[in-house]
């Protein structure tokens, strides 16, 4: 067995082997990790919101349940939530001031299939406000910074899910992406994360989903323990406005990622839609080397035209200018909000009906358009961002706010026109950059639904290019 102090190391689904073998138990488990968050959270800004009492009555509940035998996969495992998301009795701010005192009465839904899945959560993980960029900061907690070198970004929105992850305060994550937000500090952290279908995670009760963009999926160090955890979310609840086809009875997200994918066909790009965008020379490379693994494993991989054309950019900052309304403001509260966002609502309140009718039908169009071109291919190979992960300042929010957007909307250029397709998306870490150490992600696009093969692929390439030995500087 892991001596205590690297319990922190093992995965998720090692965790859980730990627990149910009764080599350590849940409070143990979830001791240690509280003690990483205490020691590591306020320079790396992971959480909002830390948990230790709920976590340890949780924990000793699993710790009496431990002995039914029967036991989900995760059970036992720390993990965390993300801030936009609610969580009954646990203050939940969306990631700004204007709701620093919020609590909520219920349990979104996805927090209630963790729960029931036996993970215990402690506590909530920064992201920016209203899950609005592409970075993580806010004013009620500060910058998510990066666990590989802190004067950079960890991302956003799931900027503080992924630091916690990769520091080793939790092994898994909660996360959601409505225009990268898993990807992108997937990328930027070094982690396996899994944007899933639209409709394979609820929204529910009480998400704001005004167009489709946004869903609810894992970050992980390794795939696996990502599979794991998309099993643990995934299914539609009554009332849902997007549904994704179940997986045939029998089978799981984490079975796949023990299955060969087979001999692939997969496409590949490297030229964003958005005009005007320059790929940085590393993400290039990062992709090259993805495509070589992937020759090397057997899969037919070839280049394909870009399957978006550049007025995609304007149907999604118009659609995601009116979803950034979405959290109704008590009088004078708009102030405390910080600029950015106050800018996003200031566009999205000059949106006409006509506008927002035509952005929805253009993503429509451009999405039937993209899904018919790539049909032929199992998967679609791209960079996961266009440059490199920036520092702070690089996302300043003291000058024009249309100037911050318009850096986001270039960092994050091949990750949102696959929130308008609603296709599964994952970032893989094949990539770190050779001077000074930092991942470059690759992104693989799956056909509607098929989040399956993406899991196999992705197994397939870190059990042949692995990638656990890179986090032993973080973990130590």
């Amino acid at each position: 067995m892991t001596a205590p102090t690297q319990l922190h190391a093992l995965g998720a689904l090692e965790q859980a082997a730990a627990v149910r073998k009764g080599e350590v138990g849940p409070v143990e488990l979830v001791r240690h990790h509280l003690d990483r968050v205490e020691r590591y959270d306020e320079r790396f800004g992971a959480f909002v919101t830390v948990t230790p009492d709920a976590a340890l009555a949780g924990a000793a509940a699993a710790q009496e349940r431990r002995v039914d035998g029967d036991l989900p996969p995760l059970f036992g495992v720390p993990t965390a939530v993300k801030d936009l998301v609610d969580t009954a009795g646990v203050r939940t701010a969306y990631g700004s001031k204007a709701f620093a005192g919020h609590v909520p009465e219920a349990d979104a839904y996805s927090v209630t299939r963790l729960r029931e899945a036996g993970t215990i959560s402690l506590g909530k993980t920064n992201t920016p406000e209203f899950g609005c960029c592409c970075y993580t900061d806010n004013e009620v907690t500060g910058p998510a910074r990066n666990p590989w070198d802190p004067a950079l970004s960890a991302g956003g929105s799931s900027g503080g899910a992924a630091v916690a992850v990769a520091l080793g305060l939790v092994p898994v994550a909660h996360a959601s992406d409505g225009g990268g937000s898993i990807r992108i500090p997937a990328s930027v952290c070094g982690l396996f994360g899994i944007k899933p279908s639209r409709g394979r995670v609820s929204s529910g009760p009480a998400g704001i989903e005004v167009n489709g963009l946004s869903v609810q999926g894992p970050l992980a160090r390794g795939v696996r323990d990502a599979a794991a955890l998309l099993d643990a979310l995934a299914g539609p609840e009554q009332g849902d406005p997007h549904w994704a086809p179940p997986l045939p009875p029998g089978e799981t997200f984490l079975s796949h990622a023990e299955r060969s994918p087979g001999r692939l066909r997969i496409g590949r790009y490297a030229r964003p839609a958005a005009e005007g965008v320059t790929v940085d020379p590393v993400c290039v490379a990062a992709w090259e080397h993805a495509s070589r693994l992937l020759e090397g494993l057997g899969h037919i991989v070839e280049d394909i035209p870009t399957p978006f054309g550049p007025e995609i950019s304007g149907h999604f900052v118009t659609a995601w200018g009116v979803q950034s309304l979405g959290h109704a403001l008590d009088a004078g509260a708009e102030e405390l909000l910080r600029p950015v966002t106050r800018a996003w609502r200031e566009f999205g309140r000059g949106v006409s009906g006509e506008q927002l009718a035509a952005a929805i039908t253009g993503m429509q169009r451009a999405a039937r358009h993209a899904v018919r071109a790539t049909s032929g291919y199992d998967a679609v190979l791209t960079p996961t961002l266009a440059t490199l992960p920036q520092p702070h300042e690089f996302f300043d929010e003291s000058g024009d706010p249309l100037d911050n957007l318009r850096r986001q909307s270039a960092f994050s250029a091949f990750t949102s026109p696959y929130n308008m397709t609603g296709q599964p998306a994952v970032n893989v870490p094949l990539y770190w950059t050779p001077q000074s150490g930092i991942p470059v992600g690759v992104s693989l696009v799956g056909r509607p639904a098929d989040e399956a093969t993406l899991i196999a692929l992705s197994a397939q390439l870190e059990e042949a290019h692995p990638w656990h030995d890179r986090y032993a500087r973080l973990l130590s």
